[in-house]
């Protein structure tokens, strides 16, 4: 199912739901560690990716990171960037922020190192980063690729997969089944405003959350 069908359902939900469900059908895709930089939105949309590399690019400088890829998002996209060189280099900075956030791009996710953090709150683009350094991605590191497949903590994020990033954490969907893990995360989240309801009417959280509550996910085929 394509992405685009489905963000406005994801943007329903949370992270911790989402996560519930790939546990029920065994598939990882939580990544912890990750820290809201700007706004209290929680980020929903269609990833697009970039690989970024150590060091300055063969045959010359070449567009600055990040900046094709604004180009050729959408309003449904989130990008999301690898740097894990091991140089301390911003993945990400102001003046990519303020044209992604012109473009109606959703966010902005770094598995590293952002910088310029005080203008995404300004502006309001809401960036995710694993950590934040005041120095530059120039002469020490570079767009590699885009599109590909990329890591992000211990999972494997590619092009096209849908992502929510909120207070908790960030969750990456994998595209061939975001739609049958949708329907399981909007099933828990039912479930669990009933029991929420539940117990603002005094029933016991004991019997709220009875025996089956540490096997209601079970295993989906």
């Amino acid at each position: 199912m394509d992405c685009s069908s489905l963000v406005d359902r994801l943007a329903a939900l949370d992270t911790c739901a989402v996560s519930d469900a790939l546990d029920s059908l065994g598939l990882g895709g939580a990544v912890s560690g990750l820290k809201r930089r700007s706004t209290n939105a929680t980020i929903t949309g269609c990833v697009r990716t970039i690989k970024l590399a150590a060091g300055k690019p063969e045959g010359g400088s070449g567009s600055h990171l990040g900046t094709q890829t604004i180009v050729e998002s959408s309003a449904l996209d989130v990008i999301v960037v690898e740097q894990r060189t091991g140089i301390e280099a911003a993945g990400w900075g102001g003046v990519l922020a303020t044209a992604a956030h012109h473009k109606g791009i959703r966010g902005v996710i770094v598995e590293g190192p952002a910088r310029d953090i005080d203008e995404y709150e300004r502006i309001g683009l809401p960036v995710f980063s694993r950590s934040t350094t005041p120095r530059t991605a120039r002469g020490r590191i570079h767009q590699a690729a885009t599109n590909v497949e990329i890591r992000v903590g211990d999972v494997a994020v590619a092009p096209g997969d849908l992502v929510i990033a909120d207070g908790t954490g960030v969750v990456f969907v994998p595209a061939d089944i975001a739609g049958k893990a949708l329907a399981i995360a909007e099933k828990i989240v039912a479930r669990e405003r009933l029991m929420s309801a539940d117990v603002l009417s005094d029933h016991p959280v004991t019997e709220v959350m009875g025996k089956d509550y540490e096997t209601m996910l079970g295993t989906q085929d």
